[in-house]
């Protein structure tokens, strides 16, 4: 491409003329429509993004009113039936039945509040907030510290009670609820800080802290957390590092396996064991801590976190971009590397699919490219400490692109509602997929280069019989495959699986990149670890949980436990 023609092109990366100026804005930069060259400046400081909730509804009340009953009935339609149907487990005959004097211990320890068997409530927590797996349990605990959640695990141990640890419960797996009738923990009510380092940025806090709270006050702090997902407004902290969530910062920050400095762990027993160290250097004997985080709470229950915070940095660019093929996503990949390197803090890919999905089903959104015709779209968001340097980086890498042929067309923010539009859009394709009816989610860990022939392999093998998209972290490698019928049935469920873990596993990828196994895949492990690591597993959970009371079902097949 012409170096003219680039520079026009660039020039046309204009803001979206659909919010009142706000910030203190020049009101040329508002009334400017799409693609419009002006005289306004391209790029605006966007002091602190904060991005709108996605996916599952927040749910600090969420054991709480009828109105959640009346929700949990209504997504009760759309399940398999029960998560033991939906995966053909038997129930573990060594597992005890609830009693009466079983509850009268729980009212001794946790009070009436905090043993919960009202039906509309517990019928809450027994539903996946997708409404593909519900158990049926008949009791919900809610503890409030360490101390109660050792004597309820001790107890359950001891009569062989099998207990399924809850946070958020924004899963996308089945592993946060009941297969049969487990005795649910809920760790809401744990959701204390307990301290903050701010020369080091080193948070601790209770497990039961809502990930978006703990964003907000570390960010007063002038730090962030190091991970930030869709469900952030509902999620806890502590399902977070149970199930090692990735994120949209992964690509800057990594995983939680280098984020967290210390755990607080209850085991099946109720042992407490403390590895709450918040110290970033500590090579005595194994890091224990490792072994519970991503466990997905088959291991122990995690009660209480350190883990370290990155600084906020002041300046932040977002861009929405299209590419005509997957190979241009991918060349924009390596070069936005190359290019913007230290400020490059995320990098989403989306196919046509998923935009024009989240159009139909999302509110207040808009198209940020309404006209274009392209098959791919990328979010770039680049975050520094010197406005002026990161602009000059990101106007020169666009315009390089554009010179190359790897961007067609895009927009960059201009103000924060315009980036809370570009990661609405991204965020809320889950959301919008939902609304449609019945979704088959598949987190899969592919090799960038042929992360997007499993999706048009699934095209062709369901035809107009379901939507297949296409979206997620490129930069980690991380697709999320959705496809979306009217209903959940068997016919279609065969023609994915065992397909679509077959195919990933021929490409050395994982069936799970941050989901987790959960339910959904316990018994699929085979298709990305050797059956020396997961005998090696197994035994691990045999040591830690000898009956196997925590979580049960989920993570190890039946087989080997």
């Amino acid at each position: 491409m012409a170096r003219r023609e680039a520079a026009r092109l660039l020039r046309r990366l204009g803001p979206l003329a659909v919010e009142s100026p706000t910030r203190g804005m020049p009101r040329c930069q508002h009334e400017s429509a799409n693609h419009i060259v002006n005289s306004c400046r391209r790029f605006h400081w966007i002091p602190s993004l904060q991005r709108p909730l996605c996916g599952p509804t927040t749910c600090r009340g969420i054991y709480e009113g009828q109105s959640s009953a009346n929700k949990a009935c209504e997504v009760q339609k759309r399940t398999f039936g029960s998560a033991a149907t939906a995966t053909h487990i038997q129930r573990n005959p060594a597992y005890s039945q609830l009693s009466s004097d079983d509850v009268s211990y729980f009212k001794s320890v946790l009070g009436e509040n905090g043993v919960v068997q009202d039906e509309d409530r517990v019928a809450v927590a027994n539903v996946d907030w997708m409404g593909k797996y519900r158990g049926a349990s008949q009791l919900l605990l809610l503890p409030k510290n360490t101390a109660e959640v050792s004597k309820i695990l001790s107890y359950c141990n001891t009569r062989r009670l099998a207990v399924v640890p809850q946070g958020g419960n924004t899963g996308l797996v089945g592993g946060s609820v009941p297969v049969y009738d487990e005795v649910i923990v809920g760790l809401a009510g744990m959701d204390k800080i307990i301290s903050f380092d701010n020369v080091n940025g080193i948070l601790t806090c209770e497990a039961g802290c809502v990930l978006e709270s703990l964003s907000n006050f570390v960010e007063n702090e002038g730090f962030i957390m190091p991970l930030d997902l869709g469900a952030k407004g509902s999620c806890h902290i502590g399902g977070n590092v149970s199930t090692n969530a990735g994120g949209l910062r992964f690509i800057r920050y990594g995983s939680l396996h280098g984020s967290v400095l210390g755990l607080e762990v209850v085991l099946a027993d109720g042992t407490i064991l403390d590895m709450l160290t918040t110290l970033r250097k500590d090579n005595t004997g194994y890091d224990l801590k490792h072994l519970f985080i991503g466990s997905e709470g088959s291991l122990g229950v995690v009660t209480k976190i350190s883990v370290l915070t990155p600084a906020k940095l002041p300046s932040t660019n977002v861009a929405f971009l299209s590419c005509n093929d997957y190979k241009s996503c991918q060349k924009l990949l390596l070069a936005a590397r190359r290019s913007l390197g230290e400020i490059l803090s995320a990098f989403e890919f989306m196919d046509h699919h998923c935009i024009n999905l989240a159009m139909r089903h999302l509110e207040g959104v808009h198209n940020p490219l309404p006209a274009s015709p392209y098959k791919f779209y990328v979010l770039i968001e680049t975050t520094g400490s010197d406005e002026s340097y990161d602009k000059t980086k990101l106007e020169a890498f666009l315009l390089r692109s554009m010179e190359d042929g790897l961007v067609a067309d895009g927009v960059i923010a201009q103000d924060i509602s315009q980036a809370s539009n570009f990661w609405r859009i991204r965020e809320g394709i889950s959301e919008a997929s939902v609304k449609v009816g019945a979704v088959y989610k598949y987190d899969l860990s592919i090799p960038v280069e042929k992360l997007y022939d499993i999706v048009e392999e699934m095209r062709c093998r369901l035809g107009d019989s379901a939507e297949v998209l296409g979206y997620g972290h490129l930069g980690d490698g991380n697709l999320h495959l959705n496809i979306v019928s009217s209903k959940y049935d068997d016919s279609t469920l065969g023609r994915i699986e065992p397909f679509v873990y077959e195919w990933t596993s021929a490409q050395r990828g994982s069936i799970s990149a941050e989901h987790g196994l959960g339910l959904m895949k316990a018994e699929k492990i085979h298709y990305s670890k050797s059956p020396e690591a997961v005998q090696l597993m197994a035994s691990i959970k045999k040591l830690l949980d000898p009956n196997s009371i925590l979580n049960p079902y989920k993570v190890l097949p039946q087989s080997v436990l």
